[in-house]
């Protein structure tokens, strides 16, 4: 018996047949002993169209208040459904809204973030062998204002009231069985993964693993809240995310996935003074716009001039290239150039941190099947390069196979 939050994101709901068999699930569970809360995102689809209609309505700027109180609807339909589901199966149930749990955020509508929830309603239902149905994605403010927490933010709805009530585990259902060692799609050996750490999942989803959202994982590893990833459609343990575990050390592969983002594009200030103050120079302005900066690299001077380089979100390349060749004078630079045609792929792992030569390993592997490293970043468990995307499969498939991640770990 366990005291559990069970997250279903919008596949998982996105038919009546769907949410009747998730009833089921969450039936048998209860009948097992389990006390159990569960968060629902909207039907799949349904937050799409919510925006669509919107934007119809307003086709320049939505206002953005209103806009919450409109996506927060789909959630809405969800939580109501199932709880019909369930009492059709003979279990007590209670749906609650953001607002009448009183999941109380701060006023930055469509990415508001939480500061408190009200558990008195919710281990109450609890105290009554009921299970309590709460929509995900959104709050209240202080007002009264219905509030969203952006998109994914389902998640964070689920990982905040476990560890406002202090579960045992917080399991996230989806449409995959859990975490794999890279995308099945891109290497079709890929492995699941049964543990692992907040910061391998923060890497990964920060690097452009959709499994998870980022603000979530966070929130989990704050509050030391257990995550576990399964699918909705197959039974399974999935995989857990919790902290490192230092006894089990030894046993951890070094490499425990690989990560990519195709999001990326790279921009080069050519001929810039080499001196204190350029970065902040080129980085400044770009930073007002409201613009994230990922990697970034500045040559070797000569003769008084260095080349500076930097990647930021392919949505952003137009605008940045744009924005930079209207301050070339201001910036003091020869020219920009640029390429939105790059990803970034990354090894992930905790085990990384005490091992020397992987990083070299991997440089090799890449070399052999002459892949260019056009930029390079480390931490103590990721190693990052910038390479051109016609080659993204061609690496994810080597290094997979170089660090045996499609079967036993490699802890050589």
């Amino acid at each position: 018996m366990a005291f559990l939050v069970k997250k279903y994101g919008g596949t998982s709901v996105g038919t009546v047949e769907r949410i009747k068999s998730v009833a089921k699930q969450l039936q048998a569970a209860h009948q097992a002993g389990d006390d159990i809360v569960v968060v629902v995102s909207a039907m799949s689809g349904e937050t799409n169209r919510l925006v669509a209609l919107a934007r119809e309505m307003m086709p320049a700027v939505v206002d953005v208040r209103e806009l919450d109180v409109l996506l927060a609807t789909g959630e809405q339909v969800t939580i109501a459904l199932l709880s019909m589901a369930l009492k059709e199966l003979g279990v007590d149930a209670r749906s609650y809204t953001g607002s009448q749990v009183r999941i109380l955020t701060d006023s930055s509508h469509s990415k508001a973030r939480i500061l408190d929830i009200d558990q008195t309603p919710i281990l109450e239902d609890i105290k009554q062998r009921r299970i309590v149905v709460v929509a995900g994605f959104q709050g209240v403010n202080e007002n009264g204002d219905i509030t969203t927490l952006g998109r994914g933010g389902s998640d964070t709805s689920a990982v905040a009231l476990a560890a406002a009530l202090k579960c045992d585990e917080c399991q996230i259902y989806t449409d995959v069985d859990g975490v794999y060692t890279t995308d099945p799609r891109v290497e079709s050996r890929a492995r699941r993964l049964d543990k692992i750490t907040f910061e391998e999942m923060l890497e990964m989803a920060s690097l452009g693993s959709k499994v998870l959202q980022i603000r979530a994982v966070e929130f989990a590893g704050k509050y030391n809240v257990p995550l576990r990833v399964l699918s909705s459609f197959e039974p399974g343990e999935g995989t857990l995310i919790t902290y490192d575990d230092e006894e089990n050390q030894m046993e951890q592969a070094l490499v425990s996935g690989i990560a990519f983002n195709r999001d990326e594009a790279q921009i080069t200030v050519v001929g810039v003074a080499d001196k204190p103050g350029i970065a902040y120079s080129i980085l400044g302005p770009i930073a007002d716009l409201n613009i994230e900066v990922d990697v970034i690299l500045q040559n070797i001077g000569e003769n008084g001039l260095t080349d500076f380089t930097f990647t930021v979100h392919r949505d952003e390349y137009q605008r940045v290239l744009d924005f930079l060749n209207g301050r070339l004078a201001d910036i003091g630079a020869q020219s920009i150039t640029g390429d939105n045609r790059i990803v970034k792929l990354s090894l992930i792992g905790v085990g990384m941190r005490s091992h020397a030569g992987i990083a070299s390993r991997m440089f090799k592997v890449l070399a052999e099947n002459n892949i260019n490293l056009r930029m390079i970043t480390t931490s103590e468990i990721k190693i990052s390069v910038v390479i051109d995307e016609n080659f993204l499969e061609l690496g994810v498939r080597s290094l997979h196979e170089e660090f045996g991640l499609d079967g036993a770990p490699d802890v050589s």
